[in-house]
């Protein structure tokens, strides 16, 4: 049970460094609340969890209750929801706890809560220890400045514009981005469509983990992005995706990662989205399929959101498997156009491989729309080799966004050409550190014993690889130079990064579930990928180690961004002890930290030139680690750990 301040459309315009938008997980019911009282449609306001809590006001103020129906109450008489309602100046606002269907219940004031903005919006994060004026959920005796009530107090929210709550959700899906027959089967696919899930009891703010049928899978493993056929090169994510983590469904939510390596079939709407935040542990959840350009859009509060309908109208998705277009981006690479919402498009380029002529398309293309300025598109998010594209339907039409983009193809320059500025960026590295050995246990105690990579990530690096020793993981890993390809994988400013030298190029799969608990910047291999954990969190990654904070307003040395690292930065470890690592955490914290960093230059053709020059001993060192992945795949088969491609 927690209460916090969100508003809306909380924290926008940061995804591609790691930060979600927050606000209010049921936008409907906050922004209905918020039309009631006269206010603009995002004013901040109380977000609570399965409980609320009682607020004392020192001046007479209006508030609308909104949401799960709850007991509330005004100095101990009855009140409704949905209707507006003054407290008296020293009277108790009591809000009880949720009595079913739904999950949250949310608080509104006419005026608002007049609390300060980080990056540009109020809403709390609390993983991320940031908004709502203390980074936390509420506590006895917190203290929420109220605004100036401006706009016409209305008496309540019609009954016709509540939105149903039920046991038993519909929610309207496009296909997309990942659909069949590439990633899963066609059973897999009308499986999905056709099954009701459950909702898990270990569901949040971050995404909400279902119960059902596993997929088949059309391909039997991630190859250079991993060993289970989910895992794929890290790409940008959509709220209201249907991330197969693993085998394991879950509907990310307002606080979920931007950037990730699982695929994801469908898309919730963004005018359905209101409804994660409602599921609650034992409901249903059935997708239907939609076409994106028959979606409800997310302005609409009146009868055109179709909210106060139980049940999705539809007569069927788009048919296309999520694939929007496929061209030619130039003579030898192509570019594919994936559905990723009724608001988004993911332009991929080349094939599923890892290959940073690719990463420098997609750095060719973020640049050109940059500056292009649509705007239509409200964010871009760079993926190893894709970019998603996030755009504003009401004002830019799928189709026209199609065109804008091919013609962008037009005019990028040869990948071959492309420089970009490149850091070398001198980070410490606490080997296999007592806090990643603490989340082995963690997983082990609560997730998954016989998992594996259990009960040493960095032995199953070691076997996955077919190197000798444990020793010959550390070398590796303290040779190579991780280019960073992706900022935000998970959170706030963590890098994915992948080895220059292919040499260097460590392969592990990713937990399958996923951990629920990761320390704050563990280090980890996942596919072909290396990642600084942003935060503390859930996760999937291998770990190595350890190391200092790559989210910090004071040691960054740039007072408008709070993250550490760039595209394209080259990361170098350097050893040093946990109680070590323990004192330069301290000082980051305390601002005292000095980042070491020399200026350079990361040229594509060079790059190319070095491959070319070493082709011979790259291809060994390729194949010796297929075998060692081919026999971990083979011994993952007889002991159950895949299923049987369908």
């Amino acid at each position: 049970m927690l209460t916090t301040v969100q508003d809306w459309p909380g924290r926008v315009g940061y995804w591609h460094v790691g930060v979600p938008p927050s606000g209010p997980m049921d936008d409907l019911s906050f922004r209905l609340g918020n039309r009631a009282l006269g206010n603009d449609e995002g004013a901040a306001g109380l977000e609570c969890t399965l409980a609320g809590p009682a607020l004392r006001f020192r001046t007479a103020t209006r508030v609308c209750v909104t949401g799960a129906p709850a007991t509330v109450t005004v100095d101990g008489e009855r009140v409704r929801q949905w209707r507006t309602v003054e407290v008296p100046a020293g009277g108790t606002l009591d809000i009880g706890a949720v009595q079913g269907p739904g999950m949250r219940t949310y608080v509104l004031f006419a005026g608002g809560l007049a609390l300060p903005d980080y990056l540009g919006s109020a809403a709390t994060f609390t993983l991320g220890r940031f908004g709502g004026g203390t980074g936390a959920a509420l506590r006895d005796g917190d203290r929420l400045p109220l605004g100036e009530a401006t706009g016409p107090i209305g008496a309540g929210v019609p009954m016709a514009e509540q939105p149903v709550l039920t046991r038993r959700w519909e929610l309207a899906v496009t296909e997309g981005p990942h659909g069949a027959p590439e990633f899963f089967t066609r059973a897999d696919i009308d499986t999905i469509l056709g099954t009701d899930y459950e909702v898990h009891f270990n569901s949040d703010r971050t995404g909400v983990r279902l119960i059902g049928p596993k997929p088949h899978w059309a391909r039997s493993d991630g190859g250079e992005a991993g060993l289970h056929p989910s895992n794929i090169h890290d790409t940008a994510y959509s709220v209201g995706a249907l991330d197969f983590t693993g085998d394991t469904p879950i509907l990310l939510g307002p606080d979920g990662p931007s950037l990730g390596g699982f695929v994801c079939p469908v898309t919730v709407v963004a005018a359905e989205r209101w409804k994660l935040g409602q599921l609650s542990p034992g409901d249903t959840v059935r997708f239907v399929p939609v076409r994106a350009d028959r979606a409800a859009s997310i302005r609409a509060l009146g009868a055109a959101r179709r909210a106060d309908w139980p049940i999705v109208l539809s007569d069927g998705g788009d048919g296309d498997d999520g694939i929007l277009a496929r061209a030619d981006a130039d003579d030898t690479t192509a570019v594919t156009y994936r559905r990723a919402g009724d608001d988004g498009v993911l332009v991929e380029y080349g094939d599923m491989t890892l290959d940073l002529g690719l990463r420098a398309r997609v750095h060719a293309l973020h640049r050109h729309l940059l500056e292009y300025a649509e705007p239509g598109i409200t964010e871009l998010t760079p993926g190893i080799r894709s970019l998603q594209v996030r755009f504003d339907p009401d004002r830019l039409a799928t189709p026209k966004l199609l065109r804008l983009l091919r013609e962008a193809e037009s005019a990028l320059p040869s990948a071959a050409e492309l420089v970009v500025p490149s850091r070398t960026v001198h980070l410490p590295l606490s080997w296999d550190d007592p806090a990643t050995r603490e989340a082995i246990i963690r997983y082990m105690h609560g997730v998954r014993a016989d998992a594996p990579w259990c009960p040493w990530n960095i032995e199953f690096i070691r076997r996955m690889n077919g190197l000798g020793t444990v020793a010959e993981v550390f070398d590796t890993v303290f040779a190579a130079e991780y280019l960073v390809l992706g900022l935000g994988d998970v959170y706030l400013g963590a890098p994915v990064a992948t080895p220059t030298d292919p040499r260097h190029r460590l392969v592990t799969t990713k937990y399958n579930p996923a951990r629920t608990w990761t320390p704050e910047n563990a280090v980890g291999i996942g596919g072909a990928y290396l990642c600084i954990y942003g935060m503390e969190g859930p996760g999937g990654y291998q770990f190595v180690g350890r190391t200092t904070q790559v989210w910090n307003h004071r040691s960054t040395g740039e007072a408008e961004d709070p993250w550490l690292l760039r595209y394209f930065d080259r990361i170098r470890w350097y050893p040093v002890s946990a109680e070590e690592l323990l004192d330069l955490r301290a000082d980051v914290g305390r601002g005292r930290g000095v980042l070491r960093a020399e200026e350079g230059e990361f040229r594509l053709a060079e790059y190319r030139d070095f491959l070319s020059a070493n082709a011979e001993s790259i291809a060994a060192f390729r194949a010796v680690q297929a075998e060692a992945f081919a026999a971990e795949r083979d011994s993952w088969q007889a002991a159950g750990e895949l299923h049987e491609r369908g």
